[in-house]
Order: structure tokens, then sequence, then C-alpha cells
């Protein structure tokens, strides 16, 4: 087994490979336990496989361990990881917490060398003992940076026996290191990757994130974890979030509060978005109306086909809701005027970029009525062969549109994210 110091936050994201080459996974954190009289012991690593799972690998089962790879022995066990009592993840706990640094000793003189005080981790090496465990030996930290505008703390390598971390975890703990390791990830991803930490920890990497990587990640959480997640959150922030949230799924979680909770975080949003959102409140939430997301690309019938297609092409715009742009008279934000139909994302490449778009619309697919259900929703849309349909109310305004994402987050069970988890843990 490679004997060289690995340095964590240079080995987070690395490739996690089998005996002949193979890609297994990439490395996500480092496992520890903690030691009354000496450093820390390596436990094992959580690797990320194929199909975004979280693994547990046994540190008697890793070969080799570099800065640019790991190599295993190519047996893993792929039960989804949980974490035991007693361990510790090096970047999701540990790398960002502050500890007591003592002063280095000068071997000439005897006396204090270097800085001693509060200092936060910024990374921490592991190294293989001659007893053969992984154990953790030395912290790279950083002093507060001094009153000089523009310049840094000092930083320095101290050996593990030279710190001492606080017996209580208090104050607010650097996620930096830790959220760099989320920055690939997609939504569904990052929300799980959230609900994985301890819960104080958690809060701590979510006060860091920006505004729309948590509305993200709430997105693609279970009610009940959202709100045990916006009930650690300031009421001005929770509102910052759900201005950047989609509408409907701010709506449903607006509809999930106390009432008056509710309307409070209402009042604090953005007047634009709470506006969309309180409209959405006025429907039952197995309507269509319930449903819908109220910000379809609508436009007029004397646009060009260029002009549908740069609006498609627009990265915030959801997949599903880039599959057609919606035509009305005017005004063209919903409630819009008369709705007169719909030109689809693959119609409008058949056409030169000049073509109006009246002259492409679709007309033979009847928008749905604001007051249907999710079942006939979810009808139309399987008739049709769509993955999105037009909502509109009795005076035939364009009010919104549902995806098919909508349609199946409302039919299927509250626990579908978590349905095919078994439980595996450090083993």
């Amino acid at each position: 087994m490679s004997t060289s110091r690995v340095f964590v936050g240079r080995l987070a994201g690395r490739g996690v490979f089998d005996p002949v080459g193979d890609r297994i996974g990439k490395v996500r954190d480092v496992l520890i336990v903690y030691r009354a009289a000496s450093a820390p012991r390596v436990v094992g690593l959580i690797v990320e496989i194929p199909g975004k799972r979280r693994v547990f690998v046994p540190i008697s089962r890793v070969t080799s361990i570099g800065s640019g790879q790991v190599i295993t022995t190519g047996l893993i066990n792929i039960r989804r990881f949980e974490q035991r009592g007693g361990e510790t993840r090096m970047i999701a706990e540990l790398i960002g917490r502050e500890v007591q640094v003592a002063a280095a000793r000068d071997a000439r003189t005897d006396r204090a060398g270097s800085a001693a005080g509060m200092a936060r981790i910024e990374d921490a090496a592991i190294e293989r003992a001659r007893t053969g465990e992984w154990l953790v030996t030395e912290l790279f930290v950083r002093f507060p940076k001094p009153a000089a505008p523009f310049s840094r703390g000092d930083a320095r390598i101290v050996r593990w026996a030279e710190v001492q971390l606080p017996s209580e975890h208090t104050g607010a703990q650097s996620a930096e290191l830790l959220i760099q390791t989320m920055v690939d990830l997609k939504p569904a991803d990052l929300a799980e990757a959230l609900l994985e930490l301890p819960q104080p920890r958690m809060v701590e990497v979510v006060q860091e994130l920006p505004d729309e990587r948590v509305a993200d990640a709430l997105e693609e959480m279970s009610e009940t974890d959202q709100l045990a997640l916006l009930a650690q959150m300031p009421p001005d922030r929770t509102a910052d979030v759900l201005d950047r949230m989609e509408p409907d799924d701010a709506a449903d979680l607006i509809a999930a509060l106390p009432a008056a909770k509710g309307e409070e975080l209402l009042d604090l949003m953005e007047p634009e978005e709470a506006e969309d959102v309180r409209r959405l409140l006025e429907y039952d939430g197995d309507t269509a109306g319930g449903l819908m997301s109220p910000a379809p690309i609508v436009l007029s019938g004397e646009s060009s086909v260029a002009e549908g297609l740069a609006m498609i092409r627009r990265a915030e715009i959801p997949p599903a809701m880039a599959s057609a742009v919606y035509v009305t008279h005017p005004p063209y934000e919903t409630p819009t005027g008369e709705y007169l139909g719909m030109a689809h994302f693959q119609r409008m490449l058949r056409f030169p970029p000049h073509e109006r778009l009246s002259a492409l619309i679709d007309t033979e697919i009847e928008a749905v009525p604001v007051q249907a259900s999710a079942a006939e929703v979810s009808r139309r849309l399987a008739s049709y062969d769509m993955v999105a349909m037009p909502v509109v109310d009795d005076q035939n305004r364009l009010v919104g549109v549902v995806t098919v994402d909508d349609v199946l987050d409302h039919l299927l069970p509250d626990d579908w994210r978590h349905a095919d988890d078994e439980p595996g843990g450090a083993s």
C-alpha cells in the first residue's frame, strides 16, 4: 500500500478503481473515529458509485491511496452508506472547524517558535503508520487574519498532537471545502448529500450555499425534510430561497406551513414572485391549477421562429418547459390574453428562422381547464404523448403549464425518492 501522505482536500472527487483499472466511483469523504490519546484512525472512504449512490469502502479493502487515484481490492458492499455513532466525516465535519493550536517549540532554544491560539482547519493529511493503520497525522490550519487590509492570516502545517478540538462544537464552521465537493451535483444529488449530514453541519453548509442551490435542493426533498430544514433558517433567508424556487414548488411548501407563517414569508418575498405563488395557492393541490407552473414561454403570433428558439435556449428553462412556446393575444404574462395554440420545439426546427409562429401553431391539442383533476391531466399527457400541457381559465386565458414531472411528483408516493434504499453502514 502507498505510504505517501495524502491531503484529503486533494483526494475528494478522485477516482476509485479496482485492481484491473476499471473505475468504481469517486471519493466523496473520508470516515474517521477519534481516539482519546492518539491521532484519529481512518476507518474507510465514502465513495459515490454509478447511480449517485454513496457507499462505504473499508480502509482494509484499499490497496493504494494517492492524490490522483485510489485502488481497491474490487470487493465493495453496494448498500447505501449510513453513518454510525462515533464516526466523523473529515470533509463534512472536521475540515473547516476551529481548533486550539499549541505553540511549536524551537529545538535550539526550547522556546515557543511559532504562533499559537485558535485557527481554522483548511485541510488534513492522512498517512499509513507502521502498524498498517491509516491515521490523521497533520492539519493545515490558518490563523485569523491581521488587521491589515487585503491580508490573510498566517497558515502552517501542524501535527495532530499540537491541536485540541473544542469539547463542544460551538461557533460557525466553515463549509468551503465541503461545498467544493458539491458544485458538480445535480439538484436531487445535492439534496441527498445535505440530508446525509448531521443536522448541525447541514445547517452550517446551507448557510454558506447560494440561495439558488438551496432552492434547487429543497425542490428535490420530501415535504417532511423541507419543513425540517426551513425550521432551521431565519425568515428573511427562507423568503430569499423561496424567491428562487419554481413558483409551484414554493406554493406547495408554503401550503404545508401554518397559515400565519406562510403569510409572513409571502410578505417577505419579492412582490412579483409572491404574486405568482398567491395565485397558485387559490387552487386545490390535485388540480391542474395546483400543479401548474405560472411561467411558461409566451409569445405573440407575429413572433418569429428565431425568437421562439432563442427563448427555449435560455439555460434557466427546464427541459419539459422548453418543449414548446405558447401563442396568445396580449398581454403575454399569465394570465394572458386569449390562448391561440402552442408551437412545438421540434416543429420550429423544421421552419425557416423568419417564419411567424402563427403559421405553425398546433390548435388541435386542447388546453386543460384550470379545475381539471390531476388524473385528467395525466390522461391528456399520455393520450397526446406530451411532456407539457397548457392550462386555461374559464375565459380561455393561458394561466400556466403542467409538465410531466409535476404530475409524477403528485402521483408517486411521498417516499419515492428513497424507495430503493437499503441501509448499510461502516462494516
